[in-house]
């Protein structure tokens, strides 16, 4: 499955790779991973475990691929040093040390890439993120969102033409993360290649244009947020029903189109809705008509594992 997030004339800043996979033994973190992200934002849409974390990581070259290729514009990305310059990694994972201050942390990032005016460059980092204030404190007195924020400023201290942010809006306060939405956004607007991991769908879809999905280290899915919101939205839903008489809630209910399946057992109706709008007007009017009291409706197939795994389901018929 290839896709890119939009069409790339310049060919700066594109990130292919070509049948990727990582494992770890006998562990396959990603499988067989194929895709092209191009300037814009883009999200790696997945449950945690799912691979995201690993795929990131092979596309900052802090990670070689066990099979398969990973390139930049063209270029191979493991062992290629000065692809570095060109891509900013954002680990999900706390990659600060505490006993600096926010300024000494992203000072030394800038000195580590040997930029020529290191200070000046390290302000504006911390000036795009909200933390000239706080600069002069050290990290282990942050907040999760102000060490999220630092951990982007050292990122974007050598202004790269790639940023790869792992979960970010984690541990951030609504003022915080609507302050780095807006960031990344407009990097996005900017030209800039920007892919970001999260498991929530409602985060992905207020930032990115498109839509990576990752279940299980393999690709899933790819489009623009309301293509991959409809998929998860028609998918069969599970639901289970207790009642004042399921026989006949079950009878009434198998009659009607919008149920594939029910099924009564000795915890109630199991019931796979197969149009989930419909379904939900049916059963009030049903119970209803037929005075029937409804005890218990909880779907059984909302987490995000069983979503995602629909998906995975889809995609290899």
């Amino acid at each position: 499955m290839t896709t890119t997030t939009s069409p790339v004339t310049t060919r700066q800043g594109v990130i292919e790779l070509a049948q990727v996979s990582r494992w770890y033994g006998n562990v396959v973190a990603v499988n067989d991973v194929t895709m092209t992200i191009g300037p814009g934002v883009t999200g790696l849409l997945g449950p945690n475990g799912a691979g995201k974390s690993t795929l990131l990581h092979m596309m900052a070259g802090f990670l070689a691929p066990s099979s398969g290729t990973a390139t930049l514009d063209g270029r191979q990305i493991w062992h290629n040093h000065d692809i570095y310059r060109l891509i900013g990694l954002v680990p999900e994972k706390e990659a600060v040390y505490g006993f600096l201050t926010g300024w000494q942390f992203v000072l030394s990032a800038a000195r580590l890439h040997g930029l020529d005016a290191p200070g000046e460059a390290a302000l504006r980092a911390l000036d795009l993120v909200e933390m000239t204030d706080a600069k002069d404190r050290r990290i282990e007195t942050y907040s999760k969102g102000m060490r999220q924020r630092v951990k982007v400023a050292a990122a974007l201290v050598h202004d790269p033409q790639v940023l790869l942010l792992d979960e970010p809006f984690n541990g951030m306060d609504p003022r915080q993360r609507l302050h780095l939405m807006d960031l990344v956004r407009r990097m996005g607007e900017a030209g800039r290649t920007i892919l970001f991991s999260s498991h929530i769908l409602e985060e992905v879809e207020r930032v990115a244009q498109h839509i990576e999905v990752l279940v299980a280290g393999r690709h899933a899915a790819s489009g623009d947020y309301r293509e991959i919101r409809r998929r998860m939205t028609d998918r069969p839903h599970l639901f289970r029903v207790r009642s004042s008489d399921d026989r006949r809630l079950a009878a009434a209910l198998i009659a009607d189109p919008s149920s594939a399946a029910v099924s009564l057992g000795p915890q109630g109706l199991e019931i796979q809705a197969v149009d989930f709008p419909r379904f939900t007007a049916l059963l009030p009017r049903i119970a209803r008509d037929l005075d029937v009291h409804l005890w218990q409706v909880s779907p059984t197939d909302e987490d995000l594992e069983s979503v995602f795994a629909y998906l995975i389901s889809g995609s290899s018929r």
